[in-house]
């Protein structure tokens, strides 16, 4: 991450954009422009040297207007509070603009989990709910997996909660593995819901799957799960990019014919890493971090890290590419989405075409509190309507509108937890 990007100045800078579209009046605009709450603490750990090393957490509570906070924990060296703000603002948005009633939140823990052990992961988890677990649960904020955490991450996350609150709630956590209460097509949701939307930009732009290309950014779940559903419906994924922690570098790796995306798979490990000796055996060129990014396709994919696409490369997109389709959060700088407009590329943003996950996590948590639980081809089938729903309402006033995919995103999302805001009186 860059020194100079701050993401939830990012996120800011778009919601007063819209703010001053919606004519929304300064209370609300105070209100929704920072988050209720924010939780800082220290975690101490004792490791497995013997050795007591103190790690920094977060959990960011932006809006619970509409519902209990949602939003990931992440682990990640170079996290930041600011990071964790926009992220959470982020899922306020995105949980509105797909019509769930949830808010907004997002956790983080400044931690390199690849230097990990097990054990010192586990304590780590359980050390990072002790913290907050009066402040999160099943009717008031419900965490979930995100950058380099897990399911077993959210195990423990669950046992220590319910260790502390003395009962059973499996509610109160998503993501979690289907033996503890996990939902069936959650791995694949949220790159499933990116497919889905480019799905049907498609036809709305007459053109079919068959014939389309796509480069990616990443190979984690999202990434690995957009490559397998786009393959599945016809199209062809030429490039995908990942870091590669042994030489502390990200790699695209590259395919002109098309990717095999279940042979990556089986040559990637657990944080989303694919082996360099096996790809290139297997005929993949091996080219430079931004490659994925000037590749001669009609969708990209930004499917890793936010601030990705910038005003330093947003130029290297090539002139074919038809769809940019943001699979990660905040991909997409200002700068870079005023370039992306001007050539008329088609913008899926971030909070809807991600939002398959955060659907997929409701439906987790609905069926966990019910204590039934839905087949996987039911839980896909509800994801496609919601997903399917949600992007037809927000391009429909793009195109009554005249404004940017983004900004009709917002539009919607926006007023949906200002109307909330009002009619409980708090602006």
């Amino acid at each position: 991450m860059s020194h100079e990007f701050n993401a939830f100045t990012m996120a800011q800078r778009q919601f007063d954009a819209v703010a001053e579209l919606l004519q929304l009046d300064d209370g609300i605009r105070d209100l929704l422009r920072v988050p209720q709450r924010e939780y800082h603490f220290t975690i101490p750990i004792r490791m497995d040297d013997g050795s007591v090393k103190v790690f920094r957490g977060f959990r960011v509570q932006h809006n619970d207007a509409r519902g209990p906070a949602k939003g990931g924990i992440r682990f990640h060296p170079q996290e930041t509070v600011d990071t964790v703000r926009a992220l959470a603002t982020w899922m306020t948005w995105k949980c509105a603009v797909v019509d769930i009633p949830l808010g907004g939140g997002k956790g983080g823990v400044i931690c390199d989990p690849h230097n990990l052990s097990p054990r010192e992961q586990e304590a780590l988890c359980r050390g990072w709910v002790r913290q907050v677990s009066k402040n999160i649960g099943p009717i008031n904020d419900v965490p979930a997996p995100d950058v380099m955490t897990n399911p077993q991450h959210m195990v423990w996350i669950l046992d220590e909660y319910e260790k502390l609150a003395g009962g059973h709630y499996p509610g109160m956590i998503t993501g979690k593995p289907v033996e503890v209460g996990g939902s069936l097509g959650r791995t694949e949701a949220t790159g499933y819901g990116v497919v889905y939307t480019v799905r049907e930009a498609l036809k709305r732009m007459n053109l079919s799957m068959g014939e389309i290309r796509a480069s990616i950014q990443g190979f984690g779940n999202v990434a690995q799960y957009a490559s397998k559903k786009l393959i599945e419906l016809g199209a062809t994924v030429v490039a995908v990019s990942c870091w590669d922690n042994d030489d502390q570098i990200s790699y695209t790796y590259k395919k002109a014919d098309g990717i095999d995306a279940d042979f990556l798979l089986s040559i990637t490990n657990r944080f989303g890493a694919i082996d360099k000796a096996k790809a290139e055996a297997a005929g993949y060129e091996r080219l430079e971090a931004n490659a994925w990014l000037d590749q001669d396709v009609h969708i990209l994919i930004p499917a890793a890290l936010e601030n990705q696409i910038t005003a330093d490369n947003v130029e290297r997109i090539h002139s074919n590419v038809r769809i940019v389709a943001e699979g990660a959060n905040g991909p997409t700088t200002p700068e870079a989405d005023e370039v992306l407009k001007k050539r008329g590329i088609f913008v899926i943003p971030d909070f809807l075409a991600n939002a398959g996950g955060v659907t997929c996590s409701y439906f987790e948590q609905v069926q966990c509190n019910t204590n039934f639980f839905w087949p996987k081809d039911e839980v896909l089938k509800r994801l496609d309507q919601k997903m399917t729903t949600a992007f037809h309402a927000v391009a429909d006033l793009s195109e009554e509108t005249g404004e940017y995919m983004r900004d009709a995103a917002y539009m919607i999302a926006i007023q949906r937890v200002a109307t909330a805001c009002h009619l409980r009186g708090w602006a």
